[in-house]
């Protein structure tokens, strides 16, 4: 499986202690940590979803020499 899934999954994980001190606890301080983390998680998704695009357009080529 692709390593930027794995760090996608890992890093998704990390977040839970901070959703659960926001949500449950009510800590404001947590929230700005969520926040600032799904930021980081936005910009891995469109570099794993550029990363699909590429190898799809490669072995699309590939299919068609």
């Amino acid at each position: 499986m692709s390593d930027k899934y794995n760090k996608l999954v890992e890093f998704v994980q990390n977040m839970e202690t901070d959703v659960h001190k926001f949500y449950v606890k009510g800590q404001s301080a947590a929230g700005t940590r969520v926040r600032k983390a799904l930021s980081e998680l936005k910009k891995m998704a469109q570099d794993m979803r550029n990363e699909i695009q590429e190898i799809k357009a490669q072995r699309k080529s590939e299919k068609g020499s």
